[in-house]
């Protein structure tokens, strides 16, 4: 589905069913060199089951027009008017990563639009290290090497998990490369922009303050990136339900079936505070 913000052209996959802004609306929000393409069995499966779905791709990412923004607090600005643009209300917002941030500050914004706020592989502070911002912007493919070994918690996942024919640690190599040298972010460094912005991100005691919907955070317990005990606080701050899954921080592609069963428990309620998983 092709929208335009801010004059520019935007993607938004709707999950194999066309958008209908008149049902209860997932929107989802990819991390840092990613693209809509890492939510694709969520944004199937509720798209089937009676939501409308929008997986978005951030500006300057494969199919929306950049340049890319560089702050968290501007990428979620460009959401709200993503979701204006598209006839949508009220949403539940859902963001893994550097989305997850995202989502967070939107839902701070906007709280009155937030139905419900998921937080898939995140951190607070999710500081980036001063070698890997370097290396994005002098050696981007031997850095995304480092980011696919750290991403996916084992070198030795089965073969053909968790399907046949896939290859986790290819797969994400692939797609990080693909975002990278796409034509969106017109020769901007996306991968030192995005990680930037992860790094520089300070707002979330202000958002969460402003946070008035029901909160999941869905972690990997294996998780290098963002470990789980750097969500703590964030859990605290948001009053936040928390779901852990055997994955690490590419949870949705180790743990397709675990994820999707957070998200509909998410959905189901209760709606309080507490831990499951």
């Amino acid at each position: 589905m092709k929208l335009i913000v801010d004059g520019r052209a935007a993607y938004a996959y709707t999950g194999g069913k066309p958008f209908d802004p008149a049902l209860p609306c997932i929107l989802f929000v990819h991390g840092a060199l990613n693209d809509h393409s890492v939510f694709t069995l969520l944004a199937r499966w509720f798209a089937h089951h009676g939501h409308a779905v929008l997986a978005v791709d951030l500006p300057g990412h494969r199919r929306s027009a950049g340049p890319p923004l560089t702050t968290v607090e501007d990428m979620a600005g460009w959401l709200l008017r993503l979701l204006d643009t598209a006839g949508v209300q009220r949403a539940v917002l859902a963001g893994h990563s550097m989305g997850s941030l995202i989502a967070l500050e939107a839902a701070g914004l906007a709280p009155e639009r937030a139905a419900q706020l998921w937080m898939l592989g995140t951190a607070y502070p999710m500081k980036v290290s001063p070698a890997l911002l370097q290396a994005s912007l002098e050696t981007p493919l031997a850095a995304i090497d480092s980011v696919v070994a750290w991403s996916i918690c084992s070198l030795a996942t089965k073969p053909s998990y968790p399907g046949p024919g896939v290859w986790l640690h290819g797969a994400y190599r692939a797609l990080l490369r693909q975002v990278l040298q796409g034509d969106a972010a017109g020769g901007s460094p996306l991968f030192h922009i995005d990680f930037s912005a992860c790094s520089a991100y300070a707002g979330a005691e202000a958002a969460a303050a402003r946070v008035s919907c029901p909160v999941h955070l869905v972690l990997g317990a294996r998780d290098q990136m963002t470990q789980p005990r750097a969500a703590m606080g964030l859990a605290q701050m948001l009053k936040a339900t928390v779901h852990q899954v055997p994955a690490g921080h590419s949870l949705m592609a180790e743990q397709p079936d675990a994820v999707l069963a957070a998200l509909r428990q998410a959905l189901a309620g209760p709606q309080g505070s507490g831990r499951a998983g």
